[in-house]
């Protein structure tokens, strides 16, 4: 029970963070729930899948190979994980009516990645205890956060866009390239010291989700 506690722990820091960044026009909590429980099953259920799926059509299986590692990196994991998300997002919260504001592409996002974080962190933190639990806490469950707040800037835009497909996938394309940016310098840990960008890549990602928090915040329509 207390390694469950400390899997879920971080993921409702950024859900209850998140949530208090949504400060004019609440989601209805019904919806946020649905948004959560499908990123923790169906896009579960869809990542892996596609990780089949890519394992049959292209196996990698030099670890000590650069170019293996970043096919890897950006394809088999970033676009299958952010692909999983972006299904739901696009096909299940911004058709609502609830998702009335560009903020609710961010808030919808982050729901949605929180549930895949918490059933990825069940997982790894139940095989490796708590320094897992902890170590996860400050690197992928923040990064999931990320990668969600950017692809949900552009999500919460193409609503209420002309070029909403292009705006969509803009979001998807920003997600897929941090997180495989982030993963790629993890994956290459056979070079000395090159982890170091896997933590550059994701500062530069929790800066620019600041500033579309903030950005979106100013021009809710919903502001007094």
């Amino acid at each position: 029970m207390n390694l469950l506690l400390a899997a879920i722990a971080p993921v409702l820091i950024v859900i209850i963070y998140i949530y208090i960044k949504d400060k004019y026009e609440k989601e209805p909590k019904r919806l946020l729930l649905m948004s959560f429980v499908f990123g923790a099953i169906v896009s579960i259920i869809i990542t892996t899948i596609l990780y089949l799926g890519f394992d049959i059509l292209l196996p990698l299986k030099n670890d000590h190979s650069i170019w293996q590692q970043f096919v890897k990196a950006f394809f088999v994991v970033a676009l299958s994980e952010e692909f999983s998300k972006y299904v739901i997002v696009r096909y299940v919260s911004q058709p609502r009516r609830a998702f009335n504001e560009p903020f609710d592409g961010i808030i919808y996002a982050v729901m949605v990645s929180m549930g895949f974080a918490a059933t990825e962190n069940i997982f790894y933190v139940i095989v490796g205890g708590y320094e897992v639990a902890v170590l996860r806490a400050f690197t992928a469950v923040p990064a999931h956060a990320t990668f969600a707040i950017l692809m949900g800037y552009y999500m919460g835009k193409a609503k209420f866009a002309k070029n909403r497909t292009l705006m969509n996938f803009t979001g998807l394309g920003l997600a897929v390239f941090f997180h495989g940016a982030y993963d790629f310098f993890l994956f290459i840990d056979f070079i000395p010291g090159v982890w170091i960008g896997a933590f550059i890549s994701l500062g530069v990602g929790l800066f620019f989700s600041r500033k579309a928090i903030k950005k979106h915040q100013e021009i809710s329509t919903f502001k007094p």
